[in-house]
């Protein structure tokens, strides 16, 4: 409890519901997921790759599953996936008790391209055709990049009806002074917009 209070944990759950996610995301899935996950407890170096990061969450498996949330399962690393005559393998896979569905994380040491989506498709596709249960709701994932640009994000997922989310990761403490400050001016453009839309009926 501690350290989510010193994570901002609160501030970043509700920041979460501005993410631009495709409409096929539906609120039951966002509601689950956040926009930023605080990393700090990996204690990595300065420089490291995406092999060390993948074995540094595995080091640190309960609190990296602390950090994204109680209803997490672990099921694998390098998880395993045949489509045709090859092999692929999914950084790490979940499951998910609440949405009853499998999680794959995708985990990617710089900013977010839009070619991992297409990659991050082939995978739940894979998943959902040869190892979701018939009671199973379909696969979703987390592409977790350093960064973003929303933009970026937008654009790429704008066609996509793929249930995957774009979500970036802090090494360090986020300073809760500008969570607070950033959801301050999400409460003021709210009540603007609503003010707006009453004016608008009228």
């Amino acid at each position: 409890m501690e350290r989510q209070l010193d994570s901002g944990y609160f501030e970043r759950y509700i920041l979460s519901t501005e993410n631009l996610e495709p409409i096929y995301v539906r609120d039951s899935i966002k509601s689950n997921f956040l926009d930023t996950y605080v990393l700090e407890f990996l204690n990595l170096p300065e420089k490291f790759s995406e092999h060390e990061f993948k074995k540094s969450i595995i080091a640190n498996l309960k609190d990296f599953i602390l950090e994204i949330g109680k209803d997490f399962t672990f099921v694998g690393k390098e998880y395993r996936v045949m489509v045709g005559n090859s092999d692929y393998y999914i950084d790490l896979l979940f499951y998910h008790r609440g949405l009853a569905c499998l999680v794959a994380f995708e985990l990617k040491i710089g900013a977010f391209k839009p070619e991992h989506l297409g990659k991050m498709n082939f995978y739940l596709e894979a998943l959902d055709r040869e190892h979701k249960k018939s009671n199973e709701n379909p696969s979703v994932g987390i592409i977790l990049c350093a960064s973003k640009d929303d933009e970026v994000v937008e654009f790429a997922l704008s066609r996509s009806l793929s249930p995957t989310l774009i979500s970036e990761y802090k090494l360090k403490l986020i300073d809760k002074q500008l969570l607070r400050q950033k959801l301050h001016e999400l409460t003021e453009m709210t009540e603007l917009n609503m003010i707006d839309d009453e004016v608008n009926n009228d």
